[in-house]
């Protein structure tokens, strides 16, 4: 006798939020961890001017916000659509928009299929640290959009 299929995982309940949770944690604390460091070397150096001391500071400012710029990324899914937020832009789509949500192996991150047959990157559901996870999630978008969208 075969062994059975397994069930299907069950639907999250609305509204969800999809965001590579451990890279978010990593950019994050890096981003914190390289400020203080900067700011500790700015401090604790007697030989460096206020321009400098403020330069090293700055530069820990700057480090910390490129890496909250790319933590940004997530996709929320509510009753009425998605809205895709990536790096610097966010898009609302409606269910009946989305066609087909694609993670393909090799893939940087999700792929949403249009029903104006573009393809939008939705970098919040992503493999990097873990695939696990992001497969999770695809398959739950996928299965929210057959549920609600013209799928």
């Amino acid at each position: 006798m075969p062994p059975a299929a397994p069930s299907p995982a069950p639907l999250p309940s609305l509204p969800v939020t999809f965001r590579p949770t451990r890279t978010r944690a990593v950019l994050l604390t890096t981003g914190v961890a390289i400020l203080a460091v900067l700011t500790v070397i700015a401090l604790m150096l007697p030989t460096l001017t206020v321009g400098e001391r403020a330069s090293f500071i700055g530069t820990g400012v700057l480090f910390l916000g490129v890496l909250v710029l790319l933590a940004r990324p997530h996709v929320t899914a509510d009753e009425d659509g998605v809205t895709v937020v990536n790096l610097t832009r966010s898009r609302r789509l409606q269910w009946a928009e989305l066609v087909k949500v694609n993670l393909r192996p090799g893939d940087p991150w999700v792929y949403l299929d249009l029903s104006d047959g573009t393809s939008l990157p939705a970098m919040g559901i992503q493999p990097g640290i873990s695939r696990a996870q992001a497969i999770r999630d695809a398959t739950a978008l996928r299965a929210l959009a057959d549920l609600h969208g013209t799928g």
